[in-house]
């Protein structure tokens, strides 16, 4: 005998997409809805958003950004017993100038550990229009890095002017070591949180400034003229 055959129940079908241009016109309705949420905020709101994107942009950018360390050395220039006093302060100003040439920093990189290359992006001096002396600032992600490339700047520096010595009758002489910082140079995450808010904030507060005169031309342009009361009719004389 041969069993019946038994038909299972047909599966639900399942939902139809929906067609292309139905899809369409879902999408034209949720944009024309936009403006109509948008006019609905309340008027500060371009201030807050300003506020809260800046600082969560410039907390993001301290976050990533790698803290900075910055160490400083000085040398002063000496004249000689036969020099004018006077001239130890224009040979400061050279030697500020010459001290991050190819020259010296080719000397440093042996105390320094680096290469040149390093020294030259990360080194800077600075000289002063009163005193003979001159400081040699170094920075690095790594603070004893930065320590040691200030020193080494400094001893090539001093080196160099001892050679001209004879000629120049001026010796530079090491005034004061880098040391190691402990704490960063960059600006901390706070700062640049801060930063970033004021500057959202200065943003928003123009687009608020901007968006009552927006409004009010829009509304002049949407309001129709009104015509006025059409004078009565003198009507007595006909009666």
């Amino acid at each position: 005998m041969t069993e019946p055959l038994t038909h299972s129940p047909a599966a639900p079908a399942a939902e139809e997409e929906l067609p292309p241009p139905a899809r369409r016109h879902r999408v034209r309705a949720a944009l024309r809805r936009v403006p109509r949420r948008l006019r609905s905020l309340p008027p500060w709101s371009p201030l807050a958003a300003g506020v809260l994107a800046g600082g969560l942009l410039g907390a993001g950018y301290g976050l990533l950004t790698t803290p900075q360390y910055t160490a400083t050395g000085y040398v002063v220039a000496v004249p000689a017993d036969q020099s004018d006093p006077a001239s130890a302060l224009g040979f400061a100003q050279a030697y500020g100038r010459v001290a991050t040439q190819l020259a010296v920093l080719g000397d440093a990189q042996m105390w320094a550990h680096v290469p040149v290359a390093t020294l030259e992006r990360s080194v800077r001096t600075a000289t002063s229009p009163d005193a003979p002396m001159v400081s040699v600032t170094a920075t690095s992600a790594d603070p004893e890095e930065a320590a040691d490339m200030a020193n080494a700047v400094a001893r090539a520096l001093t080196r160099h002017a001892a050679d001209s010595a004879a000629d120049t009758h001026v010796e530079l002489r090491q005034f004061a070591r880098a040391t190691e910082p402990t704490e960063p140079s960059s600006a901390s995450t706070a700062v640049t949180g801060l930063v970033g808010a004021s500057a959202g904030g200065l943003l928003g507060g123009l687009a608020l400034l901007v968006r009552p005169r927006r409004a009010a031309r829009e509304a002049g342009r949407a309001a129709a003229p009104v015509p006025g009361p059409a004078p009565a009719a003198d009507v007595r004389g006909q009666l």
